[in-house]
């Protein structure tokens, strides 16, 4: 007689499943969190694509990590030295752009400074080289997400 709060438009239907976990969790003021683009970034917290995000930190895992914000896709890496040039040392700054995992997602900036004396002095950084880091990342992203598609099947 009038019970409309069980039939399929009710509310009571417009929300089952949310408190079992199917719509993500719990909804509150009706809004759910569950956003498509999150599973399609690596299905991860982050602020960025998560592969890249992997890859980037791989790629430059021989260098000393000085910050790293995953939500804001900054990577910088403390002053390195390879072995046997103790003249010169290198820096990176990796940007992790976007939750899409794109080609032009990532770019890395590398500095570079001699020592002259007692002092470290700026020097020029063949513009190649951050591409060259660059196509690293992408190639370790990609061998990331395949490696996380066969995992999952």
């Amino acid at each position: 007689m009038g019970r409309d709060e069980y039939t399929a438009g009710s509310g009571r239907e417009r929300v089952r499943g949310r408190l079992t976990g199917q719509d993500d969790g719990i909804v509150l003021f009706g809004t759910s969190r569950n956003r498509p683009e999150d599973n399609a970034a690596g299905g991860s917290g982050l602020g960025v694509n998560a592969y890249l995000w992997r890859a980037t930190l791989d790629t430059l895992a021989f260098m000393p990590l000085a910050s790293a914000d995953p939500f804001g896709g900054v990577i910088i890496t403390d002053w390195y030295s390879p072995p046997g040039a103790g003249a010169e040392r290198f820096k990176a700054t990796a940007y992790v752009m976007g939750r899409q995992l794109r080609s032009d997602g990532v770019r890395i900036s590398i500095f570079r400074q001699v020592r002259q004396g007692q002092a470290w002095v700026d020097a020029v950084v063949a513009p190649a080289t951050g591409a060259e880091l660059e196509d690293r990342v992408l190639a370790r992203a990609r061998e990331l997400r395949s490696q996380s598609g066969v995992a999952t099947r």
